[in-house]
């Protein structure tokens, strides 16, 4: 059987996902294959599987012809719902939400989708994201949804043993832009050095191409105001399978993962750090509750509370024993819950229930 997913960029969460699930279903038989509209770097990480880059809707009709795919994933852009029926493909499309950012913007995006999902789909997903499956309720009571955790091997993106850095690092993850909130992660990061450590470093991790050149002059500016160039490192478009050492020398540094976000629907980056023994300290940005549990597998702070984000940081680096159990709980949920073989068994499930043969 061959699956082919569908989004706009090769970046990001849906690409980690894309090569995971697409690991994952080679072992029961389910070849993905995937088609992205564009790319706004050079780089692209192998998929180990059939790769396209086209926006051209001749080259996709000869993607589909070719490709004979059982069904068609979707991801976010419900408008090619139509665009893929108009290219002739009738078999089974499934819209899969990933996340929209802003929660007013999740609810009008999924409303303008209804005439598309309604008319032209068969099924909805999402990686049980409350916000989401909330709106999935609302808007489609009686289509077909599917809710289930991405997948993650624990085995191929894991903890790798590094020298141990003399100062504790703090990340972030992120796009330079709003919903990622990259303004608190550097009030956060400012107060850490001035109450906590003037020798705490920052990390942070982006691509430059998926930011406004006017959040860039702001971000920039922010840097110089609050004086964190000589406790900043930026690291740009870093290869995905560099970023296991990255979180071990954070996690082993003393440090952790800092996520900022207002609004996320399933961020891989938590997953990742958790598998590498990195601890994670975080908003309650709706899509990270499957992952993050308060003092067992992680650490929440209120949003926009930079004393009570410091107050937690300063807990989950000073107290050695709520580290280490955070530490290694972590991993033990992120195996049992998120694992390759149990995506298969809810993906095949999902065809199964569509009558995808």
């Amino acid at each position: 059987m061959k699956i082919l997913f569908v989004y706009y960029v090769p970046s990001g969460g849906v690409e980690t996902l894309n090569r995971q699930r697409s690991s994952a279903l080679k072992k029961i038989n389910i070849n993905c294959h995937f088609l992205y509209y564009r790319k706004q770097r050079d780089l692209v990480n192998d998929h180990h599987a059939p790769t396209f880059i086209t926006d051209d809707d001749n080259e996709i009709k000869t993607i589909l012809r070719n490709g004979d795919y059982s069904a068609i994933i979707i991801v976010s852009d419900y408008k090619s719902l139509l665009r893929f029926r108009n290219l002739g493909y009738k078999g089974k499309l499934i819209l899969e939400i990933q996340g929209y950012g802003p929660k007013d913007i999740a609810r009008s995006e999924l409303q303008k989708a209804i005439p598309y999902v309604m008319n032209y789909g068969n099924g909805l997903l999402n990686p049980k994201t409350p916000h989401i499956e909330k709106i999935f309720d609302e808007f489609y009571p009686s289509f077909p949804k599917f809710s289930f955790n991405n997948c993650f091997d624990s085995s191929h993106f894991s903890y790798r043993k590094v020298s141990v850095h003399d100062h504790p690092i703090v990340a972030w993850i992120g796009r330079i832009e709003d919903n990622k909130n990259w303004r608190e992660f550097l009030h956060i990061g400012h107060q850490l050095i001035n109450l906590y450590n003037p020798n705490l470093k920052l990390y942070m991790f982006e691509d430059p191409t998926l930011s406004t050149p006017q959040e860039r002059v702001a971000f920039q500016q922010l840097i110089h105001q609050l004086n964190l160039q000589q406790s900043l490192t930026i690291h740009s478009n870093v290869p995905h399978d560099k970023m296991a050492e990255y979180f071990s020398v954070i996690g082993e540094s003393g440090g952790f993962l800092c996520s900022t976000s207002k609004v996320e629907g399933a961020p891989y980056a938590l997953l990742e750090a958790i598998s590498c023994r990195c601890p994670v300290l975080t908003t309650d940005s709706d899509g990270v509750r499957s992952s993050i549990i308060h003092n067992d597998t992680g650490l929440y702070y209120t949003l926009g509370n930079i004393s009570e984000a410091v107050k937690e940081a300063e807990k989950l680096m000073k107290n050695q024993k709520l580290r280490e159990a955070i530490r290694t709980n972590a991993l033990l949920h992120l195996k049992e819950n998120f694992s390759p073989e149990r995506y298969c068994n809810q993906f095949s499930e999902m065809l199964r229930s569509l009558n995808v043969k």
